[in-house]
């Protein structure tokens, strides 16, 4: 995710024809059936994909490019075979696709409350593993400004400054697209609008590179206020 375009490194449509460059792991026996179980994920078709799993296809599936079925079911807003998928026994829930990210993430970045509270239940994540510099789930709901999201998160541990590879938290994300609302949740709970990215921007920076007037002067009020991060 790059702040500048934080949504463009994702691929939100398949490519046409793709199906035939799925992988085959975990493929029952009858010949069709992987291409049979992507398609019917792409359509939500959810009779098709319970018969699948019954014929012990593989929830965990991944597609050419790495991405599970659970995460295509949620960036296609397949709720139906999503919510089947969640239920299975054998879900990864915390499987990643090549650019790091998690079902959990795109669920909270579509505003999927009830879902991404399943997948937790489930076991889910909500922090990237280790302390390094990664992308989180925090920093997908702050991005669309999911409030409620936020606070679940924030309640299940969720780390408030987490910084991605190129330094962006969650709170430079809500500043970029104007969620001073979910600004406020983050200030509150600890978030730090001194911090910078890469490229050496504060959260009010990118408030104010995007013309977010409230949610600039909010930022700005936090940074001349002296406080300790939590207590804005």
């Amino acid at each position: 995710m790059n702040v500048e375009q934080p949504l463009s490194r994702r691929r939100w449509l398949l490519r046409a024809g793709a199906a035939a460059g799925w992988l085959a792991a975990g493929l029952p026996a009858r010949a069709g059936a992987f291409t049979d179980f992507f398609r019917a994920l792409q359509t939500d078709d959810v009779g098709e994909v319970r018969e699948l799993l019954r014929q012990g296809f593989d929830p965990n599936a991944v597609d050419s490019h790495g991405n599970s079925a659970l995460y295509l079911a949620l960036q296609n807003h397949a709720l139906k075979v999503a919510r089947v998928l969640i239920e299975q026994p054998g879900l990864r829930p915390d499987q990643r696709n090549p650019e790091g990210e998690t079902a959990l993430m795109i669920a909270c970045l579509r505003g999927y409350r009830d879902l991404a509270e399943q997948l937790v239940a489930r076991g889910a994540q909500v922090n990237p593993p280790g302390q390094a510099p990664a992308w989180s789930a925090l920093s997908y709901a702050a991005t669309n400004g999911h409030d409620e999201l936020v606070k679940f998160l924030l309640a299940h541990g969720a780390r408030v400054n987490q910084q991605a590879p190129n330094g962006t938290t969650p709170l430079m994300m809500a500043a970029y697209f104007g969620h001073a609302s979910t600004v406020r949740l983050l200030l509150a709970a600890g978030a730090d609008p001194k911090l910078r990215n890469a490229m050496g921007f504060t959260a009010m920076d990118l408030a104010m590179k995007q013309s977010h007037k409230d949610t600039a002067e909010l930022l700005g009020r936090a940074l001349d206020s002296g406080r300790k991060p939590g207590q804005w």
